[in-house]
């Protein structure tokens, strides 16, 4: 339901995009966003934002990475500026998905970024 790209290797200082684009008949995405998973670590939000264009932002990323969101085409992008080695980690798209009272998260295929130092 949700299909990621982007990522990748990069030195530190360098940019990376991320996007995801949710299935179309994936209905009642009201938030979508990023996690990412360092090793040895618990998986953290990246970014949100919701159909409101609420946007939340870890504080370790403010300032540097940018979430954006095209409704109608249901897809989401993160584009991540001066990245540093700490950003290095497994990414995951997310969406939430509320429909007939019910909520449910769905998540995208792991997206690896590596920031060199």
């Amino acid at each position: 339901q949700l299909q990621a790209s982007g990522g990748g290797l990069v030195q530190a200082g360098g940019s990376l995009m991320l996007s995801c684009a949710a299935s179309t008949t994936l209905l009642g995405v009201e938030i979508m966003g990023w996690y990412r998973q360092a090793p040895g670590k618990e998986r953290e939000l990246v970014a949100t934002v919701t159909r409101s264009n609420n946007i939340d932002y870890a504080d370790s990323v403010k300032g540097r990475f940018t979430i954006s969101r095209d409704i109608p085409k249901n897809t989401v992008e993160l584009q991540m500026s001066e990245l540093k080695p700490e950003d290095t980690a497994v990414y995951y798209c997310h969406a939430q998905v509320h429909l007939f009272d019910v909520s449910r998260p769905y998540w995208g295929q792991e997206t690896q970024v590596t920031v060199s130092s």
